[in-house]
């Protein structure tokens, strides 16, 4: 069984960033925002993939059916691959919605909710030397009681009420920005600090903030094994 990650975070505040210390010839981006990556000759260090280039290390989709075929064929055909990153996955979900904006009913919800469960489950029975990392953006919501909970962004309440995505990750990091001396500080928040969904197991990483860095977490998952 591969491991399973999920980052969460508003824009900007680093998820994307925290790849760059991976090595990027174990390393396969399937960027279904379709944006740039935010460091140092990203396009360089991850080609295309392509019939043109099938060593290429990032192809860009919000498709989950062709999300679902380049985890299988991750899986059984490139064994150099020890890290797939899905970056901004929840537009997976918000695209697919805007494409059937026009259906009425509770049936779209119920399909977007299982195509997104079908991509992290299939992880579960991948190869255990991948670390799958999820990366979407962060919303605020209130829960029961009335307090302000920050929580992983999918399509609202309607597909909230058939899965919670964070319940299937055992480790779920939130990113957290700080202004430094000189500089952004930019970090990883590892536990639920009462105001989001954060989780990892105990005695997994030393402190509650650690850097935002995915080589370093990947590290620290590894030995925690």
């Amino acid at each position: 069984m591969a491991q399973e990650l999920l980052i969460v975070g508003a824009s900007g505040t680093g998820k994307s960033t925290s790849i760059e210390n991976l090595p990027e010839k174990a390393t396969f981006i399937v960027n279904v925002g379709q944006k740039a990556l935010p460091f140092r000759k990203s396009k360089l260090r991850y080609p295309a993939w392509n019939k043109d280039n099938p060593e290429g290390r990032m192809v860009s989709t919000d498709s989950s059916n062709d999300i679902l075929k380049i985890l299988n064929y991750i899986d059984e055909k490139r064994p150099e691959v020890k890290y797939i990153i899905i970056d901004d996955f929840q537009y997976s979900m918000a695209n697919e919605y805007m494409r059937r904006a026009n259906e009425t009913g509770f049936k779209k919800f119920t399909e977007i909710a299982q195509n997104a469960w079908s991509i992290i489950n299939r992880v579960k029975s991948m190869r255990e030397d991948i670390l799958v990392v999820f990366m979407m953006h962060s919303e605020v919501t209130f829960d029961a009681h009335g307090n302000k909970v920050t929580k992983a962004k999918t399509i609202g309440k309607m597909m909230d009420n058939v899965v919670t995505l964070e319940g299937m990750f055992t480790i779920v990091l939130y990113t957290d920005v700080t202004k430094g001396e000189d500089s952004m500080e930019y970090s990883f928040i590892t536990q639920n600090d009462g105001t989001n969904t954060g989780k990892s197991p105990k005695g997994m990483f030393e402190t509650v903030k650690i850097p935002n860095d995915l080589l370093t977490v990947s590290v620290a998952i590894e030995e925690y094994q």
